[in-house]
C-alpha cells in the first residue's frame, strides 16, 4: 500500500489513478495523519477487492478445486467433559501445531 500527501495527489492525481487501476491502494497522508484511501472499485467491496489485495500481497491463493463436502459435513469432535478448550488451544501452540 502507497501513501502519499494531498499536494502530491492533487499534483500527480492521473498517475494515481493508473496505480489504482492496476490494482492498488493508495491512502492519502495529512500531515501525517491517513484521511482518505483510494481502491480500486469492484462489484463486491467487502469480499473481492480485498480477497484480491491478499492475493497479491501473497497471504492466501484463490483455489481452484471443489470445496471437500464430506470434510465439511462431518461433525467436529467435542471436549472431553471437564476439559478447557482454551487449555487445548495454548497446549497445541506451545507443542507448535
Amino acid at each position: 500500500m502507497r501513501t502519499t500527501t494531498i499536494t502530491e495527489a492533487k499534483n500527480g492525481l492521473s498517475a494515481l489513478i493508473d496505480r489504482v487501476r492496476s490494482g492498488e491502494t493508495i491512502v492519502i497522508l495529512d500531515r501525517g495523519t491517513p484521511v482518505a484511501r483510494l481502491e480500486p472499485v469492484t462489484s463486491d467491496p467487502d469480499a473481492s477487492g480485498r480477497m484480491k489485495r491478499l492475493g497479491r500481497a501473497g497471504i492466501v491463493r484463490a483455489g481452484n478445486a471443489a470445496a471437500p463436502m464430506d470434510l465439511i459435513r462431518t461433525p467436529a469432535p467435542g471436549l472431553v467433559v471437564g476439559a478447557s478448550a482454551v487449555q487445548v488451544v495454548l497446549d497445541e501452540r506451545r507443542a507448535g501445531r
